[in-house]
């Protein structure tokens, strides 16, 4: 079984058979879901937005959050943040 080190590595899935099968020979790496809780839980205080989002994408996204046991919401703040910190990085 291999392990999955970072988010990039997990493909986005057009099937769920093919979800489940990727799934059944890989696992994410403890660190990796436990720096992705740790992540969503610094932050004491939000402030809400709107997104606009196509409804198609947001179903693959709800997907993929459920198939690594987040909330969709929070992976997508923890991509933001790793974009966020890969851009201030390249500075």
């Amino acid at each position: 079984m291999h392990t999955i080190a970072t988010w990039e590595e997990v493909p986005l899935f057009d099937r769920e058979e093919a979800e489940a099968a990727s799934w059944a020979d890989n696992r994410p790496d403890l660190r990796l879901m436990e720096s992705s809780v740790a992540a969503a839980s610094e932050s004491s205080e939000s402030v809400t937005i709107t997104l606009r989002i196509d409804p198609r994408m947001l179903a693959r996204i709800k997907r993929l959050a459920r198939s690594r046991f987040l909330n969709y919401q929070s992976m997508i703040k923890q991509w933001l943040s790793e974009r966020m910190e890969e851009e201030l990085r390249e500075r």
